[in-house]
């Protein structure tokens, strides 16, 4: 994930930042906990596909 390519994307709830995830590759806000997927180095950036993360997982 290109770095300024982060630094500009937020999420499209909240319009706060993004913590890239390179092992899921997906970009994580924390606020929402929703993990948003990176498919062929796209992110995906709608709720619909958007992974929700349990309270009990830290992130």
């Amino acid at each position: 994930m290109d770095g300024k390519l982060l630094d500009i994307l937020a999420c499209p709830l909240c319009k706060g930042p993004l913590m890239y995830k390179k092992a899921d590759a997906e970009l994580i806000c924390k606020p929402c906990r929703l993990g948003f997927p990176i498919k062929d180095d796209i992110p995906v950036m709608l709720e619909d596909e958007a992974r929700k993360i349990p309270p009990e997982v830290e992130l």
